[in-house]
């Protein structure tokens, strides 16, 4: 699985981060980044994206 954060939509607000760290950080915009997405993290990362509130995460 491979994702990404549309940074035009991102408000920064952490969901993703807090659910998956490791797969998620924040840039110097205080936005999110999503980074690679192990087999181990796609639980996680599939939580995030049905958490955010303003749909910014994107399967590629």
């Amino acid at each position: 699985m491979k994702v990404h954060v549309d940074q035009d939509k991102c408000i920064g607000c952490g969901l993703c981060t807090s659910l998956a760290d490791a797969v998620f950080a924040f840039n110097d915009d205080g936005k999110a980044t999503a980074g690679d997405v192990s087999p181990d993290d796609e639980e996680a990362v599939e939580g995030a994206i049905a958490s955010c509130p303003v749909e910014a995460i994107v399967k590629d």
